[in-house]
């Protein structure tokens, strides 16, 4: 099979893009800028943002329920070019690939997959704004950035398809990796979705301290309305709406997550560096041990620090990085049990 290189290399450069996209989301989530523009798709009712005074002055007069902050509207903006350019960039693979359809090495599902993932996400975007940061809406919108910086990491492999060296060990050792690859992707999955809801209900500092959460193990909390997904559309949500009680549900939500995920994954890497037969394995599971480290330690220095933005944001990354680790891994196993072409 060979590679289509045009593609490919437009994909790569969507991959990329996509990355940036996710981090300058949980940047301007985290300065608290999701309403730094309070229209859609313009801000203040301009293509960047208001610069002179009478334009400021024009801004809040039309949005009085908003008063203008450069501070906030410029992230906002940057984030919704950079993620309009990556919708454009994914609508022309897709049509490189409907183009290229009958050629060998081209898939054409997972391009309109991801046409279709990018106008949802237009659509959520739009919708963070006008519901007024509706944590329901913001926690799909942020997995829905995560999926498609996903499938086009996939879609970047497949179009590569360089080949993997069989095992030096039993092949049915490597296809019981499978299963346990796959667990460890869906909990990483999970966990980034607490995360993002931790984030939406601005849950994160209802912990100050470690490894106790307000002096107590296992302190009071309301799961029900911290977790009720049926929450009201309607307030404007910037700050968070939920009782201090609610929000230490989250949080310890997030925290019981991560020891969740760091086992799971701890225990992947000691099957894969027992049973990986080769260096192309062992090479991942170097990236995954790696980026699990670095990403526990992003997490502890984000509450023990009280949350600084350049920590956050890495946190965010990380999360991003450790995902696509585990989306290569469990491509290699596929492709690598399969004996062939995916």
């Amino acid at each position: 099979m060979t590679m289509t290189k045009p593609t490919y290399g437009l994909v790569l450069f969507a991959t990329a893009l996509a990355l940036c996209v996710v981090i300058l989301g949980a940047f301007t989530r985290l300065r608290d800028a999701g309403l730094g523009c309070p229209d859609w798709p313009g801000c203040y009712g301009h293509l960047t943002w208001p610069g002179t005074e009478e334009q400021i002055a024009n801004a809040e007069a039309r949005f009085p329920e908003a008063p203008f902050e450069v501070h906030k509207a410029w992230p906002e903006v940057v984030h919704r070019y950079f993620a309009g350019t990556l919708g454009l960039v994914i609508i022309a693979i897709s049509v490189l690939a409907w183009k290229n359809r009958d050629k060998p090495g081209q898939p054409l599902k997972l391009p309109l997959l991801l046409l279709a993932l990018v106008i949802a996400q237009g659509l959520f975007g739009m919708w963070t704004v006008t519901l007024k940061l509706w944590p329901q809406v913001v926690t799909t919108h942020l997995l829905g950035g995560f999926t498609t910086l996903s499938l086009l990491w996939l879609l970047a492999q497949r179009l590569r398809n360089a080949p993997w060296p069989h095992p030096n060990v039993p092949l049915a050792r490597w296809r019981a990796l499978r299963p346990l690859a796959a667990a460890g992707l869906v909990l990483v999955v999970l966990q980034i979705a607490l995360g993002g809801w931790t984030s939406s209900n601005y849950a994160a500092l209802a912990c100050p301290d470690l490894p106790t959460c307000q002096g107590h193990w296992w302190p009071p909390m309301d799961a029900k309305s911290g977790f009720d997904v049926f929450q009201e559309i309607g307030p404007n949500y910037l700050g968070g709406q939920l009782d201090g009680a609610a929000r230490v549900a989250i949080h310890m939500g997030h925290r019981i997550g991560a020891l969740v995920v760091l086992g799971s994954l701890c225990f992947l890497l000691m099957q894969l560096y027992r049973n990986a037969g080769g260096a192309a394995l062992r090479r991942q599971a170097n990236v995954i041990a790696a980026l699990l480290a670095i990403q526990v330690c992003l997490g502890l220095s984000n509450v023990l620090w009280s949350l600084p933005l350049p920590v956050a944001v890495a946190h965010n990354a990380g999360g991003a990085l450790l995902l696509l680790s585990l989306v290569s891994l469990n491509y290699q196993l596929y492709k690598s049990c399969a004996g062939s072409h995916v």
